[in-house]
């Protein structure tokens, strides 16, 4: 053997096995083995997937050109009490005559047309603060008495509380009355010029004037519908009436309830309405339900 032939042997030896020429069957060594093993543990490992993206679905109201033309508004479900428009028509019904004292004798009959405006304005919120707790006949009475001695800011105010309390008595709490129209009165001289404000808020901040009678001398003295006038009238009926969700506790709260539902070009309409109603049917005391249209119709007729 040459010394050429012998170190090829001896190198061939020396490289092992899986040193021969590309494309000749190899053993695999163990580096080759771990890793195939390791391979073979990825193929076994179980495969994950890629969570799907959830979409979330967000309803919005867009602006009008988003909408298009033919896009309707959101509209808002309105609470209402059952049968309201047909008892309404009923009542309508029943006072159609407009035979009622509040008809002939309330707020809007007790002024001077023929005084000045602002004279008007004033005597009318007069009116309102005596007919509290007072009925119609009585007030319309009182306010006489008062415009025969000439009934502005200044006669009021020159006037003794004697006197005024001789002339509306006997309206409910005169002698309150007698204090709170005087304060009223200087009020109005000092800070309106003897015209009456025009805004429910400071109406209300005059002594003696609660929301009931600013709401009616925003209507009757301004022409301004501002919100529903409740008096224990309207307050009654509409609580027999179920007009409320629930059952209300102050004429205040009902109005609030009434105005949540009530179509607003109803609001001027409804103190007279009701009232003239709960005058000669729907009584405080023995209402006559017989003589009633909503009969059928009202809860609580169904309970007498």
């Amino acid at each position: 053997m040459t010394a050429l032939s012998a170190r090829m042997l001896t190198r061939s030896r020396s490289l092992g096995p899986g040193a021969g020429p590309r494309g000749c069957r190899e053993e695999p060594g163990p580096l080759r083995r771990r890793e195939a093993a390791a391979e073979a543990r990825k193929s076994h490992s179980p495969v994950k997937r890629p969570r799907k993206a959830q979409r979330l679905r967000v309803a919005y109201e867009g602006s009008d050109s988003e909408k298009g033309e033919g896009a309707e508004p959101l509209k808002v479900p309105v609470w209402e009490p059952q049968d309201w428009q047909q008892q309404l028509v009923n009542i309508r019904a029943m006072r159609n005559k407009k035979d009622a004292p509040v008809d002939h004798l309330g707020t809007e009959h007790c002024y001077d047309s023929s005084a000045p405006p602002k004279v008007r304005r004033y005597q009318v919120l007069l009116s309102l603060m005596l007919s509290s707790q007072t009925k119609d006949q009585v007030t319309a009475g009182a306010m006489q008495r008062l415009r025969a001695r000439g009934l502005t800011v200044d006669s009021i105010l020159q006037t003794d509380d004697a006197t005024l309390g001789k002339l509306i008595y006997p309206v409910g709490f005169w002698r309150s009355k007698v204090k709170y129209i005087k304060q009223t009165s200087a009020i109005l001289q000092q800070h309106y010029g003897g015209d009456i404000p025009a805004s429910v808020a400071e109406l209300v901040a005059l002594p003696g004037v609660g929301p009931k009678m600013a709401h009616l001398a925003m209507a009757v003295a301004w022409g301004t519908v501002s919100g529903i006038a409740v008096d224990t009238h309207v307050h009654r009926i509409a609580n027999r009436l179920r007009w409320t969700k629930k059952a209300t506790k102050s004429p205040e709260e009902t109005r609030a309830a009434l105005e949540e539902w009530l179509p607003r070009e109803l609001w001027h309409e409804i103190n007279g309405l009701l009232v003239g109603f709960g005058q000669q049917t729907c009584l405080p005391v023995h209402p006559r339900c017989h003589a009633c249209l909503n009969q059928a119709l009202c809860p609580a007729a169904q309970g007498l």
